[in-house]
């Protein structure tokens, strides 16, 4: 059943999690019908969004992600909140789908009413989300949801770019498995907002202890993302519930500074041109190749990179230049460009 952008707008108003999630299938569309109708709900609802706390949580595999967003979300909501989970699984290389599925995790939370919980594939896009997660948590936004929890992949240094859609950047980390190193990586520290160091009992309370020391001198080496930001690295176990409300005070106390120094709404600002940027880039490619012309010319070029006749930089150059210097001639006889 399709639904029109009025019955989705009201059912998202409403918090239907049904409708919401048709909202947000929408968004993901990439059918040009889609995408129009998309663009439409997208700009009808943003007088409703900016409302949340958007926290981006990453870690390694094995470290507690979903274990943590299930148990910190229930604990938001017992402070009154309402909680919108957006779980981004790796995504299969062949049909681009979810590989984890996520359909059985954090039983528990998904039956609080005011939770909602969205696995997306992230569809080979880097970053450690979905190339439309700016996007879904817009929906979850005006749907009245006042923490968005981002549960990124989890692969890699890449993934830091998550941080380019939240408020706050939450590292995970566990002890003892084999991660020691990563946690010192400079790409993921200069990002990082609050450490917590999970999975933590009485066997391994001291290496937790010194895993923590370790971090703070790590910390010591990295230029201060927030001024007068010092990052908390946090000990507790998410399956216990034990160092939970520390978290989430730590992330109050951070948002309540990035409000006084006016640092939240510029961010917020640079991470919305970002956007823009992005969507600048794949509007601009997709149109280009609605062209006949335009299309040869870029499958040569791109055969071009893939056969290594030149380098894969040289050849987007070779192809955009083409396109730019060539505005009325065949290249552009497409009336859709």
């Amino acid at each position: 059943m399709k639904f029109s952008t009025e019955e989705l707008i009201e059912g998202i108003q409403s918090g239907n999690k049904r409708l919401i999630g048709k909202a947000i299938t929408l968004v993901e569309s990439k059918k040009a019908e889609h995408r129009i109708q998309a663009e439409e709900l997208l700009k009808q609802i943003m007088p409703l969004t900016g409302k949340s706390v958007r926290v981006g949580i990453t870690g390694v595999p094995g470290a507690g992600k979903s274990t943590f967003i299930e148990n910190f979300g229930r604990l938001v909501i017992s402070h009154g909140k309402k909680v919108a989970v957006l779980a981004i699984d790796p995504s299969s290389a062949i049909n681009k789908g979810s590989i984890l599925g996520d359909k059985t995790r954090m039983e528990e939370l998904s039956k609080e009413e005011n939770a909602f919980i969205r696995p997306s594939p992230s569809s080979g896009f880097l970053g450690g989300v979905a190339n439309t997660t700016f996007e879904t948590m817009m929906i979850c936004e005006a749907a009245g949801y006042d923490y968005i929890l981002i549960e990124t992949v989890g692969v890699g240094q890449s993934e830091v770019l998550v941080s380019d859609i939240t408020d706050v950047f939450l590292f995970l980390k566990i002890i003892g498995g084999g991660d020691e190193l990563q946690g010192i990586k400079r790409g993921i520290m200069e990002m990082v907002d609050v450490i917590f160091i999970n999975k933590v009992d009485q066997d391994n309370l001291q290496k937790a202890k010194n895993t923590r020391l370790e971090l703070k001198r790590a910390l010591d080496f990295i230029p201060p993302k927030e001024k007068d930001w010092k990052i908390p690295v946090l000990l507790g176990s998410a399956l216990h519930n034990e160092g939970l409300g520390e978290i989430y005070a730590k992330i109050d106390e951070f948002i309540d500074l990035k409000k006084k120094t006016e640092r939240f709404e510029i961010v917020r600002t640079q991470q919305a041109e970002k956007r823009f940027e992005y969507w600048v880039q794949e509007y601009i490619l997709a149109t280009m190749k609605k062209s006949n012309s335009v299309e040869e010319a870029y499958l040569e070029h791109k055969k071009n990179a893939s056969t290594m006749v030149s380098s894969p930089s040289t050849e987007a150059k070779l192809f955009v230049e083409k396109f730019l210097q060539n505005p009325k001639s065949e290249f552009r006889d497409s009336e859709e460009i």
